[in-house]
């Protein structure tokens, strides 16, 4: 036992070091200067389902680019959805910017998001398209930004990295926290370990022939994880996938604690089949709760703990720093200890509830409708 919490901590104090040379590498990462105006128009496609906290500043955000020639399209499955009576309020105050509600219908398959995303990518008048999810904010520079970056000759998809922006609730925050020091270390990470082979969901930039190209919203559709298979099946085919130099805000939210829990087993059973030995390596990004047990387990080896402990913080304000987000390091132990707990809860079952629904995901990290539903 001693020897494996040593393990442990030595492997998670490693990682930590990664994780600070990372955001260093990737903070020399700077915006493409243009010394032309885009000439390219871009398509920008939103998916909405009900009523997020913030809904109406966030998509006021993407009409209020500063670029010469883009048009954003909308999409929900029903009418009734809560969230058309203020797409319809932001259209009409933003006449000026060709707009469009898309009425989907109901998902005939299980990825209700790809639906939409295929429904409005059918009427999308550019090749260029950015798909946002609607908990996104942004500058007004954001297009500019992605489509200098997409302008590289070989580049086939940017991906945003994202500064969580938390609710009210507790859990809330604490989901934040995690995501703006560990998952964006992770992140970082693998960028300079292995390049970018995937891609992150709230924002991506690509082009209707590179969708094509990888089988379609057709093949997407079965994957629960749509963004890391696109971002995967490009690389895989030799295109460079880039991590943006802009880093989004991402609006988590103020989810209660059933719903929170809820959420991050999803997302933990998803990637570990996705990524199953990138899985298995998340355990070296919770250094807090080992260190703290190898501490108690020996309580003489009291400098190695707290050697781990310090670099670990180290690490959350490097990575924080990077996407200049704000911490409460009071509440990193609870963070780490709560996400090491979901890490190993996602290992056990295959069954997950997105929108209400219970799904099973499959070893490809396909997913069907649970026969329990």
């Amino acid at each position: 036992m001693s020897l494996l919490l040593l393990i442990l901590v030595a492997g998670s104090a490693a990682f930590c070091l990664l994780a600070i040379l990372a955001a260093e590498q990737y903070r020399s990462v700077k915006a493409p200067v243009r010394v032309d105006s885009p000439v390219e128009g871009i398509s920008v496609l939103k998916p909405l389902h009900g009523l997020d906290e913030g809904l109406a500043e966030n998509l006021q955000s993407f009409f209020a680019q500063d670029y010469p020639a883009f048009e954003i399209l909308f999409a929900v499955e029903e009418e009734s959805d809560p969230a058309v009576p203020v797409v319809k309020r932001l259209i009409a105050a933003n006449s000026h910017i060709p707009a469009r509600l898309v009425i989907a219908g109901t998902s005939p398959i299980p990825n209700a998001k790809v639906h939409s995303l295929s429904r409005m990518i059918e009427e999308a008048r550019h090749d260029l398209i950015v798909m946002a999810d609607s908990d996104v904010r942004v500058i007004p520079e954001f297009l500019r930004i992605v489509e200098a970056e997409m302008s590289g000759g070989n580049v086939a998809l940017v991906t945003s990295p994202y500064r969580a922006v938390a609710g009210r609730s507790i859990w809330s925050q604490l989901e934040a926290l995690g995501l703006n020091t560990e998952f964006i270390s992770g992140v970082l990470v693998a960028r300079m370990i292995g390049g970018m082979d995937f891609a992150l969901g709230p924002a991506i930039a690509t082009r209707k022939a590179r969708i094509e190209e990888i089988g379609g919203f057709g093949e997407l559709q079965q994957y629960l994880a749509e963004d890391f298979v696109m971002g995967n099946r490009l690389a895989q085919k030799g295109y460079q996938v880039v991590l943006s130099s802009y880093a989004i805000e991402h609006r988590i939210g103020s989810q209660g604690l059933g719903p929170n829990l809820s959420h991050r087993l999803r997302w933990n059973r998803s990637t570990r089949r996705s990524r199953p030995a990138g899985y298995i390596g998340q355990v070296f990004t919770h250094p807090l709760p080992i260190a703290l047990l190898l501490w108690l387990w020996r309580p003489q080896w009291w400098p190695v703990a707290l050697a781990a402990i310090l670099i670990r913080y180290l690490a959350a304000w490097r990575a924080s720093r990077t996407i200049q987000a704000e911490i409460s390091y009071f509440r990193l132990p609870f963070q780490d200890l709560l996400s090491l707990t979901m890490w190993i809860a996602g290992f056990f079952g295959n069954e997950i509830t997105w929108r209400t629904r219970r799904f099973t995901i499959d070893r490809l990290g396909r997913f069907q409708p649970s026969d329990s539903a």
